[in-house]
């Protein structure tokens, strides 16, 4: 039981994680920090917080068991920064973000006293939606979680975060920080660059917003993560920008490959690479 759970920044990942951990009966109360007033008052109206408060404080994070950091992952250092004079010294600190080694670094940084119970965690559960009315209950069922800890890390404090991420039904998994993010910049943060790139072309398009009347769901599938907050979104790729700058150099190496087999007209080639993909997609998605 978690006597006070304080969420810095309330959305829809920290949000959903209370509000699921308030259905089990697993927080007493639960105190949302928040710059933006309107989100707050979102926030209590929906329950998905019981106080409210404006800024890092003895009064917002004093009485708390558990710390959790829900906002985009430039503002942890400041963020760390501020909660150093505050905290108590068990205190549990996470957060939620997508990329891990800033985290680190950020706890290290800043809260070096509190090392031990610094716990990186990045649940795989995101959407183009945010703010407090995004938040709901179910969000993390069978979702991966990603804990990465480090070596001065106590063990009672990792277990008890992989304890809460499994009660809200998520899959909790171990990585180091460093794998995590090379992990991710792959699978999550290349295809979102990939989205914002084709959207922009058909921006830049003389033409693009005619062609987008007869955008049909293929457009719709493959764009939806276009649809995702943009300072967010240049706060992860800035974070993560040595993987995703060797991914970029890679996928215009697989660009230029069908560039030539399309002015080559190669049938073969073209057909065997899309079958090759089409396999590898078809196996990902049967397990998933």
């Amino acid at each position: 039981m978690i006597k006070q759970l304080t969420l810095i920044g309330v959305g829809l990942i920290g949000g959903s994680f209370v509000l699921d951990l308030k259905q089990r009966g697993l927080v007493q109360t639960v105190v949302g920090v928040d710059v933006n007033a309107q989100n707050l008052r979102d926030a209590l109206a929906l329950g998905v917080i019981d106080r409210a408060e404006s800024k890092i404080s003895a009064q917002s994070v004093g009485d708390a068991d558990l710390v959790l950091l829900a906002t985009p992952v430039a503002t942890l250092p400041e963020i760390c920064r501020q909660l150093a004079q505050f905290l108590p010294s068990e205190v549990i600190i996470s957060d939620v973000g997508s990329t891990k080694m800033s985290a680190m670094s950020a706890f290290m940084q800043f809260l070096p006293n509190h090392l031990a119970h610094c716990v990186a965690a990045h649940p795989i559960a995101g959407s183009d939606k945010s703010g407090a009315v995004s938040a709901h209950t179910g969000l993390f069922k069978q979702k991966k979680v990603i804990l990465c800890p480090h070596n001065n890390q106590s063990s009672g404090s990792l277990k008890k975060m992989e304890t809460l991420w499994q009660a809200v039904g998520a899959q909790v998994y171990e990585l180091s920080a460093e794998e995590h993010d090379k992990v991710m910049a792959a699978v999550s943060h290349l295809p979102h660059l990939f989205a914002f790139a084709y959207v922009h072309q058909m921006l830049d398009n003389p033409q693009g917003a005619g062609y987008l009347q007869f955008a049909g769901s293929g457009f719709r599938d493959f764009t939806r993560i276009a649809a995702s907050h943009p300072q967010m979104w240049t706060d992860i790729t800035l974070e993560n920008r040595d993987n995703l700058l060797k991914l970029l150099s890679e996928h215009l190496a697989q660009l230029a490959y069908l560039q030539t087999c399309l002015h080559n007209q190669d049938v073969e080639k073209l057909y065997r690479y899309f079958a090759e993909a089409k396999q590898v997609r078809e196996i990902w998605g049967q397990s998933h």
